[in-house]
């Protein structure tokens, strides 16, 4: 589903099938249709070969990849998925690396499958994969093995430290080589960065399922300088029940644990009671940090979460030397153009007490100097 999806966007062919031929396979059959999967168009993969069935350990596996001529970005890693499957199948087995036999990931298929992938991410040029977290599916299916349950053992032990969820679906949705391959790329699990879309592409399974059974693949472009956006969330909570003073030390507590902004609106709650709208914007990484703070904290029982896009100017904090010492200034750009110099504001304060001089004339002469630094390097 992996190949297909990037075959779907925009990866050729023909590019495919030169590639392979570099691997040391013979008598196996490739192709690619496309299929409508619940009213989507997707690129399905079929993979033919006489290896079905083929009993390799990781020694021979890797020895392929190892004697192919393929570039060596993409041997390597090719490798390191293949090395995921065989440190989970080893744990699970209780077996070392060495003594692991792969099955049916050990086969032609599985070999094209992966060794495909990496080269269609080599070939399109992509830098870092983003991740939403993995529906797996739920239930049993048959293997030589028996019944195992969904995920396959080894496929959750690829994935520790990835978010999962079932989706209620009682299919597989995730296999071993699926989770290798993610495992490996991604950077991230969780929203999608901004980005500029270049393409799209759909990946099929062969299941017919209760959902569209594709995987999609989103290739975009990092916004250029200027244009710098990020995912942040806003959590807020009404409180009219609470001790003013408490509200100092909440905040101190809030900017600590990497609070990007704190601040209190005036409202008035029901019955006209007077109250206050706490308001916390924050990187999604240190949600639950936060939540912590405000439910152990303040006296509210619950809160809003809004999640947004913010954009933002580029910069950097240029250190000047003035007068009254070293201070540091927020230098702002908005696509390679300065458009504003901030001082740092704890910095010029301590400035102006030490010197016992007003903060504004500490401000004026930060931002004199940032402006004399700056055109001296332009």
């Amino acid at each position: 589903m992996v190949l297909g999806a990037l075959l779907d966007a925009g990866f050729p062919f023909e590019v495919l099938l030169t590639e392979l031929k570099k691997l040391p396979l013979k008598d196996y059959e490739i192709k690619a249709e496309k299929v409508e999967k619940l009213g989507i168009s997707a690129t399905k993969v079929c993979v033919r070969a006489e290896g079905k069935g083929i009993i390799r350990t990781w020694s021979n596996v890797k020895s392929i990849i190892q004697e192919s001529k393929l570039d060596p970005h993409i041997k390597e890693k090719s490798q390191q998925i293949f090395l995921k499957l065989a440190e989970a199948e080893s744990k699970i087995h209780r077996k070392s690396i060495d003594q692991v036999h792969f099955h049916e990931i050990g086969a032609h298929d599985t070999l094209i499958d992966i060794v495909g992938t990496v080269i269609g991410l080599h070939h399109l040029g992509i830098k870092e994969i983003y991740s939403s977290p993995l529906a797996t599916g739920m239930g049993l299916m048959k293997t030589e093995h028996g019944a195992l349950p969904i995920p396959a053992p080894a496929t959750l032990e690829i994935l520790k430290d990835v978010p999962i969820y079932s989706a209620g679906i009682a299919c597989e949705l995730v296999t071993p080589t699926g989770a290798a391959i993610i495992k490996t790329y991604a950077k991230e699990f969780g929203e999608m960065p901004p980005l500029k879309i270049a393409s799209i592409g759909y990946g099929a399974g062969t299941r017919d399922l209760k959902i569209p059974n594709v995987l999609r693949i989103v290739v975009g472009e990092a916004l250029s300088a200027g244009e710098e956006m990020d995912l942040v969330e806003t959590i807020k909570a009404n409180i009219d029940d609470m001790n003013p003073e408490v509200y100092h030390h909440v905040m101190e507590r809030l900017f600590e644990a990497g609070a990007l902004d704190v601040w209190l609106t005036p409202i008035y709650m029901k019955r006209n009671r007077p109250g206050v709208t706490l308001s916390v914007l924050l990187p999604l990484r240190i949600e639950q940090k936060i939540l912590e703070i405000l439910f152990e904290e303040t006296t509210t029982l619950g809160v809003r979460c809004l999640r947004e896009t913010r954009r933002k100017l580029t910069g950097k904090i240029l250190k000047v030397d003035t007068e009254f010492g070293p201070i540091g200034v927020k230098i702002g750009k908005f696509r390679g153009r300065i458009v504003n110099i901030s001082p740092e504001y704890e910095e010029c304060a301590r400035a102006a007490r030490k010197s016992n001089v007003p903060l504004k004339m500490v401000y004026e002469k930060a931002k004199e100097a940032a402006r004399k630094e700056l055109k001296k390097r332009a």
